[in-house]
């Protein structure tokens, strides 16, 4: 790890970007060009005391999931990536998983939209970013995929009625087999498909049925502790490789869920029915 070089290297980055690129204010008194310390602390969901250790050329080497949300918060293409990737003494990391490399223009479009529950994920339904309004609707992301919490862990299910479970089983394992052709039956994907094979009898009689479809967009009703079931459009723009989309959800003409949304926005991430946050996030 090149704890000098890896500072140095955070700092010209930093001072490359303008707060509007990254949806920030910019602020009447700002006396360093480009980012703040802090303002890249927030985005990359780091302390201030940490970020500023890290351009110090001090402090523990950071985590993967560290260095991919550094690379995001600073907007990094993918070989700037791979170099801070390399100056912390962490390989570069492969082109799927949570520290996958976004586009930096897919993360400037999903600045724009803070007025909307919106995030990116990958074809694996892993979420790599997501806004306020999409975390306080769906609740922050899970430890792994959501195919794979959906087949394994009953508790992923409380996102939807239970009326809807057999429609999203089919849609998500439908997109799951296009996502493993499209990476070439790559052996994280395979490995996946096994593992839920063993783990899921609803997994492997869906799966046999060889049905593929890639999820574009749909109406769905998510359950939200506060507001109840929300009925939502729900649409995807994806990267030019098909491996990662942008998600954001709109409220239908004439529905509830309008209001529902400007609701959410002032009440943010809180559960009022017992004062905890949500705790899944589908896919």
């Amino acid at each position: 790890m090149d704890v000098d070089e890896l500072g140095a290297f955070l700092k010209s980055r930093r001072a490359r970007i303008t707060p509007a690129e990254v949806g920030l204010p910019a602020g009447s008194r700002r006396r360093v060009p480009g980012l703040r310390r802090d303002e890249v602390a927030h985005l990359a969901g780091a302390s201030v005391d940490y970020y500023i250790e890290l351009e110090r050329g001090r402090g523990a080497q950071p985590s993967a999931q560290m260095l991919a949300a550094l690379a995001r918060a600073l907007r990094l293409d993918a070989d700037e990536r791979d170099h801070l990737f390399r100056l912390a003494g962490r390989p570069a990391p492969a082109a799927g998983g949570t520290a996958a490399h976004i586009p930096p223009a897919m993360l400037a479009l999903l600045d724009r939209l803070g007025g909307t529950p919106a995030r990116i994920i990958t074809d694996l339904h892993e979420t790599l970013v997501q806004n306020r309004l999409a975390e306080a609707l769906l609740g922050p992301p899970g430890p792994e995929s959501f195919v794979a919490r959906w087949f394994t862990d009953p508790d992923a299910r409380t996102i939807y009625p239970p009326e809807d479970h057999p429609h999203h089983s089919r849609v998500l394992v439908s997109d799951l087999r296009a996502a493993v052709a499209r990476r070439d039956h790559d052996a994280r994907y395979t490995g996946l498909v096994a593992r839920l094979r063993r783990a899921s009898g609803e997994f492997a009689e869906l799966w046999d049925t060889g049905d593929v479809r890639v999820r574009r967009g749909e109406r769905k009703r998510i359950v939200h502790p506060s507001l109840g079931v929300v009925e939502i459009d729900c649409q995807n723009l994806f990267s030019e490789d098909g491996r990662q989309r942008l998600q954001f959800f709109t409220a239908p003409a004439g529905g509830a869920a309008a209001d529902q949304l400007r609701l959410l926005a002032v009440i943010g991430s809180q559960d009022l029915t017992d004062g905890l946050p949500l705790s899944n996030s589908p896919g």
